[in-house]
């Protein structure tokens, strides 16, 4: 798949995990550890003394979990293969 062959959305979903294809479960699934683990907003806490300053940091860290929750669920829908079979039950 070349780099114009990827639609825009799915492309910067890559980016923000920092994944290049091609892209396997547990690839994505370390990738979204690691970026959420770096930007965890309770991690900025003892950084700054400056209540403003941290304040910008947590905001700026709790934007960065988002995208990185909806980058993992956009790659997961798109990317990975459904395992399940549509016919089978729970039991």
């Amino acid at each position: 798949m070349t780099d114009e062959a990827i639609p825009k959305e799915i492309a910067r979903a890559l980016e923000v995990l920092g994944l290049t294809l091609p892209v396997t479960t547990e690839d994505l699934e370390r990738a979204k550890r690691v970026q959420l683990y770096t930007w965890n907003p309770a991690r900025y806490a003892n950084l700054t003394n400056n209540p403003k300053k941290y304040m910008e940091a947590y905001k700026k860290a709790e934007e960065m979990t988002s995208l990185v929750e909806a980058s993992y669920a956009l790659l997961c829908a798109v990317l990975v293969p459904d395992d399940t079979p549509d016919n089978s039950s729970p039991l």
